[in-house]
């Protein structure tokens, strides 16, 4: 049986081209395509893929909330991004909300369809750039860590909240409290943590 794929990119050349590539490529099969994050979450669990490519930057909802809601509409589907971006941040926001791979739209056909299989056979599939960083962030992160039992249990839910990938606006949607309260939790957090920044506290909090 083929590898069952769908793809979710909001540039309707590179989506039209990645569809190609695949029913052409042996082994593959592009089953469905969506240019939004909308449409994919409402229509994927009735097509049940075994790999969603995701990007980040979409109109409406972006990739990382998509994958965080794929994932729990269908836990055996493997997602792998698919994106410009490879910057710390955006790599751990997409890891943390479930993505199985993260792989850069610049990767060569032969180095993707090899990613594909990977990540469907259980792997997690990265560009050697990007495993560096994550990497080079992990090892950051554990040169100065700090134990998160110090946070008292609502920060701990609003830094679960982030590991997910969830924005501010989110967070005080799902914890009933204003936008303004959660900036203060987020402030406590960095400082209890000793960071910086949200992949900081997210990279801590996954290491505990």
């Amino acid at each position: 049986m083929p590898i069952s794929v769908s793809i979710v990119e909001d540039n309707d050349q590179l989506r039209t081209t990645l569809a190609r590539v695949l029913n052409r490529a042996e082994g593959f099969s592009c089953v469905s395509q969506y240019a939004n994050a909308e449409d994919a979450v409402k229509d994927l669990p009735n097509i049940r893929p075994d790999v969603v490519l995701m990007d980040i930057n979409l109109p409406g909802m972006n990739g990382v909330e998509c994958v965080r809601q794929l994932k729990q509409l269908l836990p055996q589907t493997q997602v792998m991004m698919l994106t410009v971006y490879e910057d710390t941040e955006n790599i751990f926001n997409a890891l943390s909300a479930g993505a199985n791979g993260y792989m850069l739209k610049r990767t060569p056909t032969k180095e993707l369809l090899e990613a594909i299989t990977e990540v469907h056979r259980g792997g997690s599939p990265m560009t050697m750039h990007i495993a560096r960083k994550v990497v080079q962030s992990l090892q950051k992160t554990a040169a100065t860590a700090q134990p998160t039992e110090n946070l008292s249990e609502r920060e701990q839910q609003v830094l679960d909240h982030l590991s997910h990938g969830l924005m501010y606006k989110e967070i005080a949607e799902k914890l009933g409290i204003s936008y303004e309260t959660v900036h203060t939790y987020i402030r406590r957090i960095y400082e209890k943590l000793q960071v910086r920044t949200r992949t900081e506290a997210v990279a801590k909090f996954l290491r505990r």
